[in-house]
């Protein structure tokens, strides 16, 4: 529950600062433009899949049904009874991730994306904490299932 309420929290708090301080048609770059933080507004999923679709459709996709797949994600965490603790963790940061998403939705219809990292024209999309979450708890479940077995010698 602390790591849901932690990502959740710094992903809706680092969203409204960036709302409030970035300029919208402006580009903040950082560490030889390493970093770049740039105010968007994602009304598709991951870099804007779906943004074309029509309203109705993309509502009923990246809210009703995101919504019903976090619920079942947290019913999976919370009555599962064979998670290890690192996979509670990981499951817990995509939950966290989809949540904090989730939430812009619900309130302006997008998602408040606004870092952007690379290395000249080698670039991520422009991304969230709440994106972040969701990468590490896949990176950390994908770790999990590669770790080699233990071996009783």
């Amino acid at each position: 529950m602390t790591v849901l309420l932690i990502c959740v929290s710094c992903d809706q708090g680092t969203k409204s600062i960036a709302e409030s301080y970035l300029p919208k048609t402006e580009v903040w770059s950082f560490w030889g433009d390493t970093v770049r933080l740039q105010l968007a507004h994602n009304s598709g999923a991951f870099l804007s899949l779906g943004a074309a679709l029509p309203d109705a459709w993309r509502a009923g996709l990246f809210s009703a049904g995101v919504a019903l797949l976090l619920i079942v994600l947290m019913g999976y965490i919370l009555f599962s009874k064979s998670l290890s603790s690192l996979e509670i963790i990981a499951l817990t940061l995509m939950l966290a991730g989809g949540v904090g998403n989730l939430i812009d939705r619900m309130l302006f219809g997008y998602v408040v994306d606004f870092m952007n990292i690379g290395v000249g024209a080698l670039r991520t999309g422009v991304f969230n904490v709440a994106d972040m979450a969701v990468s590490a708890g896949v990176l950390l479940l994908f770790a999990d299932m590669v770790k080699p077995a233990a071996t009783s010698d």
